[in-house]
This record gives structure tokens, sequence and C-alpha cells, in this order.
């Protein structure tokens, strides 16, 4: 059967930028953790009820809660447990609905005993914070008779306290606290503020102009802190403008209205930005562009990454924009995501590479004064490739994510060096496809699939295998039968607290790779022996 002719790439990617552009929000989904924190500390704000009615909805049938594989799930389960019983230990009466609550979060402890003991844990934003502190709530909770009196929590009460996972330290959000005490509370704990809340003082912090850290659990957590004030309702206002937007509930950081735009502009590059939405999309970068360093969200520090896609986006939409603000970051040999950095991100410095590479291109005279640094950033990337022939990176769950990444900035500026960095990359997308088309690392997802495909077609432009062009044929099916399905969720890949899913962000990388795909097949028939019809099952 013929398939309908599709919609424009031009005219898609208008009206994505459009869509963008007119939400000052970000188009992410509702997070249990988040939401659960919310919900535990500040059951007054309006809206508690129809939240906590939500989380229990959230339930899965192990009685879990998240997304992604059990080591993922452990911290928002932790969290709704954690909010269930403080609801259950504040609630006044009994009845059905006390009851209800009383199963969800025995439930709760049964998974979380279920999951298993060593991990390996995800690197995902404070978690070796945010863990030991909701176990340790929990515990405190388990030992109140409100707790014990209750049929579905007794055995729980009466039995062994959770123990903190093997790689957490038990102490650690305290360690943390008695230092912030000390020291003061660094800008970059702001985002997780709701971690050392309960041994810190509210005033520790100054008071935010709208969300602590742009985010909703540390703002709820720092208002159960502090005294009534002009303050404090600016940050109560901004709570709750923030669930008017996500229909009561939290996503895990608000607004990401930088962060959409760069990487929906980046991604939309690829292919070609569309000459209508050039205006709008300079204007962001313009906007967004900062001599500090550019912010991921209001309140949180200015980052590597952000600024260096800023500058990236700029140059693309052919209004360049000052690499300056990236030696902030500079270490040396590489750049750190921000001040204070614990691990690195190849993919941050991917985004660097890129972006001093663009504005090379577009002010030659200046690029000799980057070059040097490039060099250095091109042998970080090359010394962290996994023997695999893939990248890894703290802010994406998929392995795909951060080899398209390097792929991408080495192939714009490896030269030579790294024509087998390349290769092998290539060599690990093409072994690793699913039968169905598709590529994933928990199984195939359109987002995935969308990396392999540039990773290859980047591949291609240092050498050619004819292989590739059977697994970007079925690839492109795969693509194409998403991209017509109305509401398509997409899995939740992205690290913060928990997996997150940018939904914007991902269309776009989704719809930029059908375009590479279409340019490069164009009238062409499929590769002799490849049906990108045919359906198999994921290897």
């Amino acid at each position: 059967m013929k398939r309908p002719a599709p919609q424009g790439y031009n005219s898609q990617a208008v009206r994505l930028v459009a869509d963008v552009d007119h939400d000052r929000w970000g188009s992410v989904r509702a997070s249990p953790y988040e939401t659960a924190r919310v919900v535990s500390t500040t059951p007054w704000l309006s809206g508690h009820e129809p939240r906590l009615a939500w989380l229990l909805q959230q339930q899965m049938r192990d009685g879990s809660w998240g997304e992604g594989p059990a080591p993922y799930r452990l911290l928002p389960t932790l969290s709704a447990v954690e909010a269930l019983l403080s609801t259950v230990r504040t609630a006044t009466g009994g009845g059905p609905r006390r009851e209800q609550l009383a199963a969800a979060a025995a439930a709760g402890l049964a998974a979380l005993r279920s999951l298993p003991p060593t991990g390996p844990w995800p690197d995902t934003a404070a978690i070796e914070i945010l863990v030991p502190s909701l176990i340790a709530q929990i515990n405190e909770h388990l030992d109140q008779r409100t707790i014990a009196d209750l049929p579905p929590l007794g055995p729980w009460s009466r039995g062994p306290r959770l123990d903190v996972p093997h790689g957490f330290r038990e102490r650690r959000h305290e360690q943390i606290a008695q230092l912030c005490r000390s020291n003061g509370v660094p800008a970059k704990l702001h985002h997780t503020f709701e971690g050392v809340h309960p041994h810190m003082p509210g005033t520790a912090v100054p008071a935010p102009e709208g969300l602590l850290g742009s985010s909703p659990a540390a703002t709820a957590a720092w208002l159960a802190t502090v005294p009534s004030s002009t303050r404090s309702e600016k940050a109560a206002k901004a709570l709750m403008a923030t669930a008017r937007r996500y229909g009561g509930l939290f996503p895990e950081a608000a607004p990401i209205k930088v962060f959409e735009r760069l990487w929906v502009a980046a991604a939309l590059a690829g292919p070609g930005l569309p000459p209508a939405s050039l205006t709008t999309i300079g204007a962001w970068a313009h906007d967004i562009y900062d001599v500090a360093g550019v912010r991921g969200a209001p309140g949180l520090m200015p980052d590597a990454d952000d600024t260096a896609m800023t500058v990236l986006v700029a140059a693309l939409a052919g209004e360049p924009c000052d690499p300056a603000p990236l030696s902030a970051f500079w270490s040396g040999t590489h750049f750190d995501c921000y001040v204070g950095e614990d691990t690195g991100s190849v993919t941050a410095n991917s985004h660097a590479l890129q972006a001093l590479d663009a504005y090379a291109r577009c002010r030659p005279t200046a690029g000799a004064v980057h070059r040097p640094r490039m060099d250095l950033v091109r042998d970080r990337l090359l010394a962290q490739q996994q023997s695999d022939g893939a990248w890894s990176d703290k802010w994406h769950a998929s392995p795909y994510y951060a080899t398209e990444r390097c792929v991408t900035a080495l192939a714009r500026h490896g030269g030579p060096h790294a024509l087998n960095a390349v290769r092998s990359a290539a060599d690990w997308i093409m072994a690793t496809q699913h039968d169905d088309g598709a590529w994933g690392v928990w199984g195939g997802t359109v987002e995935e699939t969308a990396y392999a495909v540039k990773t290859l077609l980047g591949s291609r432009t240092a050498f050619h295998q004819p292989e590739y062009d059977c697994a970007l044929d079925r690839a492109e099916a795969v693509l194409d039968s998403a991209s017509r399905a109305p509401g398509h969720r997409h899995p939740a890949l992205w690290h913060d607290k928990t997996l997150y899913a940018p939904h914007a962000m991902i269309q776009a990388e989704v719809m930029a790779a059908l375009e590479l795909l279409r340019t490069r097949r164009g009238s062409q028939p499929p590769a002799p022996g490849c049906d990108p019809d045919a359906e198999g099952t994921a290897s």
C-alpha cells in the first residue's frame, strides 16, 4: 500500500519553532519524584488532593514508580513512598482513603526491598544525597505509632528498617548539610535543596525570585522551612504558576525554555534551518546569550553546555556570538560543565567543539585563536571513547545520544586523528541495530534511532560502507511510521534527578533525521536485498 506523501520538512519545522516560541515553559511530562516532594512538603498548596490521586495512579504493578530499568526507579519510588507515609501520618481520622494510601505505601516498600541492592545506580543529579535523605525520612515515619497502627504498614513498622543500598553513604546528606551550615549552600545545590532541607534552615538560602534552582521540589522544601513573608509568597506563586502549566503537577525543572530552544534549533539545523524561522531562531540565540555564561534555566548556575549551544545556534543562524564566555569553564584540557563539577561531560565538550568550529567558519580570522583548545577537546573526546566504539554521558541514559554528539563534532573537527574513532562508532551502530530497524539501549526508540541515523550519516562523509544503506532504509521506515502516529509518547531517557523526556527536542531530532534520510535517498529505491517495511522482532 502506497504511503501518503510526507508533509514538507520546512513547514513541519516552522510549526515546531512557532510552538516552542509560544511556550515559555517547555514540553516535558510531570515527574512522580518531583510531584511527590511537593505533596510531602507543601500539602497546603492548592491542588494537593488531585496530586495525591495522580501519584497513586502512577504506581506500577510491582509497587514502584518511575521509568526505565529497576535502578532508575529507586529514587522516584523512595519519593512517592515518603510522600504517602507523610500524608498518612499527618492525616486525621481513618476510612478507606487512608487505608488506600497505606496500602500503596506498603507496596512501594516491598518494591524497594526487591530492587537490586548493589545497582549499578544511575549518575543522576545529586542521587548520592537524595537517596539516603529519603531513606532516613521513611525510616523515621516507620518509627511512629500512627504508622504502626495501620494494618498494611504494621509489619513494616515492626520489621527491619530500609538499608541504604550499597554504593551510597548513609549520612551523606547530613554531612553535606553540615558543610552548608558552615560554608553556605553552594548554588549547585539549589536545584536539589530538598535533599538537605531536613537539616538546614531555609534562611541559609537567599530567597528565590521564582523557583529555587528551577526545581519545584527544592522550592517546596524551602517554603516548608521559612516563615511566611513577601519573599516566600513569590516562591509559592512561582510554584502555583508551574502547577497551572503542567495540569496541577510538576516537572523536574521549570521553565526549560533556554534548553529547549537551543537543542531544537541545533537539531533542525542538520538538514538546514527553515528560512521562515531564521529570524526567530536568531532572536532566541541573541536573547539567551550572556557574557557571564548561559543558564539552562532561571536559578541554575551558568554552564558550558548551554553556553556552547548558544554560540553554536547563533553561528548556524548566521548571526555569530563571541565564544569568549566559554573561557570561564576551561580547565586546561577540556571544558567543565560548571564551576565545581564532580563528573565531566563528553556531550558538553562535543557541543563546545562544534560551537568553536561553527564560529570559526563565520569568523575565519578568529578561528586560529580557538584552534589549540579545539585540538585539546578533540583529543579529550577521542580518549573517552569506549572499547566498543560508543561514548556515554551523564546527561542521557543512552549511549546513542553521546555517540552522535561526539561523531558530529569529530567529523567536523577531527581530521585524520578521528577517522578510526568515527569508523569504530559506525561499526558499533551497525552491530546494535534491532531486528525491526530501530536502535535503543533498553529496546528500540525513535529518539535513539534518530541519533543512530545521524551517526551513520556523519560517518559517511569520511568513508562509505554499502551495508549502511540497508540499515538506513530500515531506520527510515521506523521513523516515518512513528512520525505519522499522533500523540506518540517518547520514553524518558534524559537525566535530571530521575529520567525525563523533552518532547519538542526529541521531535526535532526525529524530524531532522527523517529529512536527512529523504535527502540522502531522494527518489532512489531501497538498497538491494533490504525491505524497509519488513517487520521483525527486536534483538
